[in-house]
């Protein structure tokens, strides 16, 4: 499909062209902002420059619920809302500025990849990942504040609250796991280091089912957006809307049930998995501690008590491991000073099991009282 069909099937109408010293702004600022914001990943001002600005950008009415800025690969250009001021340009044009960075194609012309999106096969595979991944980047290049927000019943705090914000705090989850370093090396450079690390982490089954996640999560999103639109812009019966919101009732409900599946199982995947590679107490804390401070970046649901059932079973376990580093099973030499402590954490473990997370500070009153 031609790029014209594409646009007039989306609803998209080009309105105006950006000229070259406006393009030219944009793309200074958005390698300024990348740089500054991820200078571990090697960007070389000069380098970026130059490539963004050889993007098209244009002006264009976009139909509501909609991003502001679209990115199309096949004419290396990008859509902004003509509602955009023009000075606020660059905060849209960084999510679609990434995307081309990331894309890699064939002798042809044909895109292979996107970050962590793989379009060698048959099926397109991991389309939602590499979006969460984008938008993860994104705010932080912009140095977008977290905020705490609610969708469809899931209360969470994001640093992108307005754009794909389930996806970004999912995204983030597995970034606590993996570190955020080897996520946006694979999200700007469109490799597999990424992918590996968390298998290695965790597994192969959990990854694949998470990746399918984050794509069901975007394409009902999707579906949401064009069943509001076609209720606003159309005149129908009261019999079909009632039938629409049925369907955006159900599709409300698959988004919060598959955010929980796929945050519940981020969790248990690694957790379960690296429990079984402590060797010492240090070890042990860590682990602990990992898990306890996990809760910060959850979403929570009304009747959410997954986290705290699990953090409980785990406290129990852990505790059995401390028994076995005290009766010398698994003692190293970097544990051996730390045994005075037993009495001290074996405590800290109960306390835990008993408090259930009761208030924001407890983690903080029980540190006070070892």
């Amino acid at each position: 499909m031609s790029v014209e069909k594409t646009l007039k099937k989306e609803g998209i109408i080009v309105t105006g062209m950006l000229d070259t010293l406006k393009v030219n702004s944009v793309a200074t600022n958005i390698a300024k902002k990348l740089i500054s914001a991820f200078p571990e990943h090697d960007f070389q001002l000069a380098d970026v420059f130059m490539k963004l600005s050889r993007l098209h950008m244009y002006t264009a009415n976009i139909p509501n619920g909609f991003s502001e800025a679209n990115y199309f690969y096949k004419n290396t250009s990008i859509y902004f809302n003509e509602k955009i001021d023009i000075e606020d340009l660059d905060t849209y044009a960084m999510h679609e500025c990434i995307h081309y960075l990331q894309e890699r194609k064939d002798k042809k012309g044909h895109l292979m990849r996107l970050g962590l999106c793989d379009l060698t096969e048959f099926k397109l595979y991991g389309l939602g990942i590499n979006e969460a991944a984008v938008q993860l980047a994104t705010a932080k290049a912009t140095e977008a504040e977290s905020d705490s927000v609610k969708y469809y019943g899931i209360t969470f705090d994001t640093i992108s609250p307005s754009c794909y914000p389930l996806q970004s705090n999912l995204i983030n989850q597995m970034a606590y796991i993996t570190g955020e370093y080897v996520l946006f090396d694979s999200t700007f450079n469109s490799n597999n280091d990424f992918k590996n690390k968390f298998i290695e982490l965790t597994s192969k089954k959990a990854f694949y089912k998470i990746q399918d996640n984050f794509d069901k999560l975007l394409f009902a999103e999707e579906d949401l957006i064009k069943l509001n639109n076609e209720i606003e812009t159309k005149e129908v019966l009261s019999s079909e809307i009632y039938k629409i919101n049925t369907k955006i009732y159900k599709l409300k409900n698959l988004i919060t049930n598959t955010f929980i599946e796929t945050q519940n199982l981020i969790l248990t995947s690694y957790f379960d998995n690296s429990i079984k590679d402590i060797s010492n107490l240090e070890d042990l804390e860590n682990y602990r501690r990992k898990l306890y401070n996990y809760r910060n970046i959850i979403g929570i649901t009304e009747n959410y008590n997954f986290f705290n059932t699990y953090y409980i079973n785990m406290m129990t376990k852990l505790e059995e491991k401390h028994l076995q580093l005290e009766n010398g099973e698994v003692i190293t030499q970097q544990t051996s000073l730390s045994i005075v402590k037993q009495n001290k954490f074996l405590k800290f473990i109960q306390t835990i099991k008993n408090t259930l997370f009761k208030t924001d500070n407890t983690y903080e009153k029980i540190k006070d009282e070892q």
